[in-house]
């Protein structure tokens, strides 16, 4: 829910662009994400548990959509989307999407055998015509827009988040740092280096997540520090944490 020619959507298609994009005789078509596993297998062989997953028709549907909110031209992508159908006109899952392999009937952009017809597919290539017709996207949620297109950006959110399995190294003087386990705490922390010591006790979400916010001083210097302990089981974590504190 972003603009197109939001940096961060434009940044990103870069990156897909340079991992996912395959080039074929019809256009250009997409995987689904790097070391997929759903398909033929490397030598053309097919899937039995493992193998590799190729091109999908459905995702130059979906760029071509993008493109289309972008203002651009997207006469080839669908020209592309409607070649990769077979000779009966439906949409394959997925296209061969490395050189041709006649020993297994492959070829380039060419259905692999995958399920044919894919029907979300199909719908996709439904929306995207009535979508080219009206000029605009036609799944478009209004409010959904007015939010967070036309009304602008929100600001940043001034809250990050710490968990043992994001242990942030660094906080902004001014945001405060969300502490988040998976069971109920209390949280021993410091701003001055043990000098002085806070308790706090976790607060539950409702969901098996517990917190405790720690607000940071817009000119504190001093990293914060802190440790817990559970009282499910009756012990201290043994070891103290720590975020540097980034001035702003």
């Amino acid at each position: 829910i972003r603009r197109p020619d939001d940096a961060l959507v434009v940044d990103s298609l870069r990156v897909v662009d340079h991992v996912l994009r395959v080039e074929t005789p019809f256009g250009p078509s997409w995987r689904r994400y790097n070391h997929d596993g759903y398909g033929q297998r490397a030598d053309g062989g097919p899937y039995q548990g493992w193998g590799q997953g190729r091109a999908w028709p459905l995702l130059t549907g979906e760029r071509a959509h993008y493109e289309l909110a972008a203002g651009h031209n997207v006469e080839k992508l669908v020209g592309a989307l409607e070649a990769f159908a077979s000779g009966t006109g439906l949409l394959p899952e997925q296209v061969w999407d490395e050189a041709d392999r006649a020993e297994h009937g492959l070829r380039l952009g060419r259905p692999t055998g995958a399920a044919m017809p894919l029907m979300w597919a199909h719908a996709e290539y439904v929306k995207l015509l009535r979508s080219v017709y009206d000029g605009s996207i036609f799944d478009l949620v209004p409010p959904v827009a007015d939010r967070y297109l036309t009304a602008g950006r929100r600001a940043p959110s001034t809250l990050e988040i710490w968990k043992f399995n994001r242990q942030v190294p660094v906080i902004k003087g001014g945001h405060s740092l969300r502490v988040q386990a998976g069971a109920p705490f209390r949280l021993r922390r410091t701003h001055d280096e043990w000098q002085t010591v806070h308790d706090e006790q976790s607060i539950q979400t409702g969901l098996p997540v517990h917190h405790v916010d720690i607000p940071v001083a817009a000119d504190q210097r001093a990293p914060l520090r802190f440790t817990f302990y559970w009282p499910e089981s009756d012990k201290w974590e043994g070891r103290d944490f720590e975020v540097a504190i980034q001035a702003r």
